[in-house]
């Protein structure tokens, strides 16, 4: 458990030492910069670390074996394409764990650096977003990491065109990621009558592009064969938090107006999901779905300090907080022994 104590630990005494960050006041520290490359080194060289760590040895050893057409044609085409190009060079999947995690630590960062307090964000990212999701959903991870850039590219007033790129490019690596694209549709700023119409208009073609034929295999496998995560609710409710926080105290977290309408709609969003989680059979899915509304946690908890709470206290409660995650999910979740103890490839 040491390495991951020791990057909480990292961006723990970052986040005390770090005054408020005004939008575009000042830029980024070296020191977070080389925080996240190190994230993505941990991430992208671990070996035999995460739930899938054997699927994804499985899907790497069969596209040996098949010409790109046939990749292509049995999973998620980036991710397969990425996967078919190693193979191609002689090089083994610690190259394909690596590109995937550069792309998630880059949109970590794009995001964390535009709030209030980048070092912060990160430490509320580091418990599940970076050592459970970012070491074990591979895909999932890279197709995250792609939205969170769109979603900071939305901030910097990014047109909803422009954010339908990211989105496309996130479901090559995992489907899933078009749920992101209405949210943002509904919290955009400029001629918004038309951009619900665009945003529903370009929902209709990534669902019939991207998930439309799968959609029956995704009813199969989850939904009437009643698929169960342990602990899914409270991995839930761990963003129902934040959402509830952001819906009562909208006016006193003072996002900028994009941001705004932004995590209004990431919080919507959340309750939704908590009502999925309550009706449907199956918790997979709607856990699986939960991963791409995380990105409320980043956002709202790493606000508090400077304006719920005082900045000081504020900071010391969140580290607290996501240190205790951090420490019941690696020492009483059920999953946490295929995490621990951690294996770095190049050992």
């Amino acid at each position: 458990m040491i390495p991951y104590w020791l990057l909480f630990a990292y961006f723990a005494l970052g986040a005390l030492q770090e005054g408020p960050k005004r939008h575009a006041e000042r830029p980024t520290s070296l020191f977070l910069i080389f925080g996240v490359v190190i994230i993505g080194l941990l991430a992208g060289l671990r070996y035999e670390v995460g739930g899938d760590w054997a699927t994804y040895e499985f899907m790497f050893a069969y596209l040996r074996r098949v010409d790109l057409g046939r990749a292509l044609e049995v999973g998620d085409p980036a991710y397969q394409f990425l996967n078919w190009s190693v193979q191609q060079i002689g090089s083994e999947l610690w190259l394909v764990n690596l590109v995937c995690a550069a792309i998630f630590a880059w949109g970590l960062y794009r995001l964390a650096s535009l709030q209030s307090n980048p070092w912060l964000t990160v430490v509320v990212a580091v418990p599940y977003m970076i050592i459970v999701v970012a070491m074990g959903y591979t895909r999932q991870a890279t197709a995250l990491g792609i939205v969170m850039a769109g979603l900071a590219a939305m901030q910097r007033g990014a047109s909803l065109v422009r954010f339908a790129i990211y989105v496309a490019a996130a479901a090559l690596f995992h489907k899933t990621a078009v749920v992101v694209f209405p949210l943002a549709a509904l919290a955009s700023t400029r001629n918004r009558a038309s951009n619900i119409l665009v945003g529903l208009a370009t929902s209709f073609m990534f669902y019939d592009m991207f998930i439309g034929e799968a959609m029956e295999g995704f009813v199969e496998n989850y939904i009437e064969r009643e698929y169960s995560s342990q602990g899914a609710a409270i991995r839930v409710i761990m963003t129902v938090i934040p959402a509830f926080l952001f819906l009562v105290f909208r006016r006193r977290l003072q996002f900028p107006t994009q941001e705004d309408l932004i995590w209004r709609s990431f919080s919507f969003a959340t309750f939704g999901l908590l009502v999925l989680l309550i009706v449907l059979p199956s918790s997979t899915a709607v856990d699986r779905l939960a991963i791409y509304v995380m990105p409320l946690q980043l956002a709202v908890l790493a606000r508090i300090p400077g304006t719920l709470l005082s900045h000081g206290g504020g900071k010391l409660i969140i580290i607290i907080y996501s240190a205790a995650i951090q420490f019941v999910w690696l020492n009483f979740a059920v999953h946490a022994q295929w995490w621990v103890p951690y294996r770095f490839y190049p050992l």
